[in-house]
């Protein structure tokens, strides 16, 4: 990833957008690892990160 912001495509409900900065967030701060969004009907309900620290 180079650094730059990911914007979102189309503006939605300020919750959604709220959302898809969390995430942004949550990707942007990870050099190793991931991201997973949980979903439970139709709706983000939770954001997990994992980083791994790479020594070599």
């Amino acid at each position: 990833m180079n650094g730059a912001p990911i914007a979102p495509r189309h503006a939605g409900p300020p919750e959604n957008d709220e959302i898809v900065e969390q995430i942004v967030k949550a990707i942007s701060s990870v050099r190793y690892g991931h991201v997973q969004i949980v979903i439970q009907d139709s709706r983000v309900v939770q954001i997990d990160k994992t980083e791994k620290v790479r020594l070599a």
